[in-house]
């Protein structure tokens, strides 16, 4: 059985892209070597926060998009063996546009 997440309010489900595991040179880092990942992949969104009227107010993210990330924001947690963050939109920083987008493990 699968596992799907709706995140509540402004809140979205981010993916972190890691960082290569090897350098150009061939030196292997090890996980505590790792900068922590500040790009990701929106898994899910939420429907937007409300306004003092009620009403929505639509994330500027959907589903798919990359983004940058503050570097310590949201919270981590892993399901089904994925590392995933949740954040509010006020932690994401931009979406990432055009170029080449990374490929996981590679460059």
């Amino acid at each position: 059985m699968a596992l799907s997440l709706k995140p509540l309010g402004d809140r979205v489900v981010v993916e972190p892209i890691e960082q290569e595991e090897v350098t150009a040179g061939g030196i292997v880092l090890p996980e505590t070597a790792k900068e922590k990942p500040q790009r990701g992949t929106v898994v899910a969104a939420g429907p937007g926060s409300r306004d003092d009227d009620g009403d929505r107010i639509p994330l500027d993210v959907k589903v798919g998009d990359i983004v940058l990330y503050a570097k310590y924001a949201g919270t981590e947690f892993k399901v089904e063996g994925k590392k995933l963050l949740i954040l509010k939109e006020s932690d994401l920083l931009a979406i990432v546009e055009g170029g080449d987008e990374p490929k996981k493990g590679k460059k």
